[in-house]
Parts: C-alpha cells; structure tokens; sequence
C-alpha cells in the first residue's frame, strides 16, 4: 500500500485570517508497505505576504528566501499528482489539511477529502493516554534521532514522521517476531532448507593426462613414506 507521510510550514495559525496565512513550504516521503521508498516531494512557496515573526522563530524560513519561489498555484498540480489517491499519513491532520485545501480552493484545484489523511497525532493520543504526543516527545519514546531537527522544516519533520509511523503501528520489522505455533517438524524442514546438497553428477576433472601423469612422478619421486603415499 502506497502512503504519502506529509508535513507543512505556515505564515500563521489559520488560512482564512485577514490576511490570510499560507503555506511557505510542503515536505513529503512516499511508503509503500511500510517501506520508506526514497521518493519525496519538497518545494518551498511564495505566500505573497509578509512573514510574521512568530513564524519565522518556528521554522526559520523568511521573506527573503522565499521571495523568488514560486506561487502556490504554480506548483499545486504537481502536488496533487505526487498525493494521487494514496492516504496521507500527517502529524495533527485537521491543521495541514485546513491549509492544503485552501490553497488548492485559491488555486482553483479539486480539493482533498479528509478521509484521506491519517493523523498520527490521534493514534499517539489514543495508544498513550495522558503521555505527550509532540513529534519530538515520540521521538524520544522510539529512540529516533532528530538531532538534526533544531527548527520546524517540512521535509526533514515529513522524514522523521515516517520513522515514528511505522513505530506507532506496529515497528519497522513488523514481522520480525517469529510465530511460535510453528510445529518442531516445520522449523527443522525450514533449518535443512539451507544445507548443501551432494551434487547428483561429479563435476568433471579439469586435469589433463600429461598433467596428471607429471603429478604421479612427483609424488613417486618424493619416496613411499610421504604423507602423498600413505593418501593415494
């Protein structure tokens, strides 16, 4: 199964305050199986309007940088056409999704149903009650390093998201776990499986005669009681 794990850097809180906040920057990873493939998608965004501080002390990114970006709408098709109709996996979905879909509105792009995102901020919340369920809070639950991460950025977050993902349900090596109902006489046919075999034809000799026969007068030279006598 195809996934997308996705994340997003903002002007501000809210994409219909006045004036509007938007989307600086996207940053996603493709799974499939639970595998991260190495497929991303990352493109940082003119909002066409000033960075707020508060903003800018989250994620760094400022009016500068993104001043020769290109405009959302200039880049949405190529986001919907990374997305596809795979689920997307988002920490506190009902945020990203709020602002996605209002620029894919601005932009005159189909917008994207809810139900295709998975947020793994309620999953945390409901697997340990009462235990904080930050990105980095998980991190230090599964042991994954996010050393790296001294400011919010889309794609390294998207990054570190898809590790604690794949912890929350269920680990990396899902299967890692070998079923112990397997009965002693399966497990040892499964143990033979890997024992060479006698081959059913003798590989032919790659010895010619002359050189055989200059092996037999070496070793009839060395005398009879050489280890070579005593083992033809």
């Amino acid at each position: 199964m195809r996934e997308i794990v996705l994340d997003t850097e903002t002007t501000g809180l809210n994409p219909y305050d006045n004036p509007r906040h938007r989307i600086v920057e996207i940053g996603a990873v493709e799974v499939f199986n639970q595998v991260a493939t190495g497929k991303t998608y990352h493109q940082y965004i003119q909002p066409e309007r000033d960075m707020p501080k508060e903003a800018f002390e989250v994620h760094g990114i400022g009016e500068d940088f993104l001043a020769d970006k290109p405009l959302f709408a200039a880049i949405a098709q190529d986001f919907l056409d990374f997305v596809g109709d795979s689920q997307m996996v988002i920490h506190n979905a009902e945020f990203d999704m709020r602002f996605l879909n209002a620029e894919l509105e601005w932009a005159g792009k189909p917008t994207l149903p809810n139900s295709q995102a998975l947020d793994t901020l309620k999953i945390a919340r409901k697997k340990f009650p009462g235990s904080p369920a930050s990105l980095d809070a998980l991190c230090r639950r599964f042991g994954i390093d996010n050393s790296a991460r001294e400011k919010h950025g889309a794609l390294l977050d998207s990054e570190i998201l898809a590790d604690v993902y794949l912890e929350l349900t269920g680990g990396k090596q899902p299967d890692f776990g070998l079923s112990q109902t397997k009965s002693n006489t399966a497990q040892q046919q499964q143990d033979d499986n890997w024992r060479p075999k006698p081959r059913p034809n003798a590989l032919p000799s790659r010895l010619t005669d002359e050189e055989k026969a200059a092996h037999a007068a070496f070793v009839e030279a060395l005398g009879k009681d050489t280890i070579w006598s005593r083992l033809s």
